[in-house]
């Protein structure tokens, strides 16, 4: 076994990046506390295509030094928007035509593993506050809420962690989108 070489893998260029079909998935970071978990995004929502990311409420936006530490040039390939309330983002992708999911623990949540994003052409998944999760009020007008299953005596995670794996399961499932 060996690493493959920078040229082996095949990485887009900034251009290829962004001229490249996305897969139609928005990131929503719901009041975000820390930089680095801001970059942390980023840096997923490149390695995965996805449309884009929209910073809500007090969630740092580039450029930043801390942001681009984690995020290792993102800030410069994914496509992102910046909303006064992750409230009015989720309407703006919902007049858009996505549908909404929240990552949060709520009464109706969907357990991720039998969360089935291949259903839907346009999604959008809001990721919480380190602290509070999801805004109630943003939750009100998701159309539903997925949740990591979690079997240890912690039931969170920490937000760039949750993001890893949300958005990991969603592309799995949407794969031949990026073919």
């Amino acid at each position: 076994m060996r690493k493959l070489s920078m040229n082996e893998l095949n990485r887009k260029s900034v251009d290829a990046f962004r001229k490249s079909e996305k897969v139609a998935v928005v990131v929503v970071l719901d009041n975000i506390r820390s930089m680095h978990n801001v970059g942390s995004v980023f840096r997923t929502v490149d390695a995965f295509l996805l449309q884009g990311i929209y910073l809500c409420g007090y969630t740092p936006q580039p450029p930043h030094r801390d942001i681009h530490k984690t995020a290792l040039g993102a800030t410069e390939t994914v496509d992102w928007k910046y909303f006064p309330t992750s409230a009015a983002a989720v309407q703006e992708l919902q007049a858009e035509g996505f549908t909404v999911f929240a990552i949060e623990q709520v009464d109706k949540s969907i357990s991720l593993h039998q969360f089935e994003s291949s259903e839907f052409d346009k999604l959008a998944v809001v990721f919480g506050n380190e602290v509070n999760g999801v805004d109630e009020e943003v939750l009100k007008i998701c159309d539903g809420s997925i949740e990591i299953p979690q079997f240890g005596m912690k039931h969170s995670l920490n937000i760039s962690v949750a993001a890893g794996i949300v958005l990991w399961e969603i592309v799995r499932m949407r794969i031949g989108e990026l073919r």
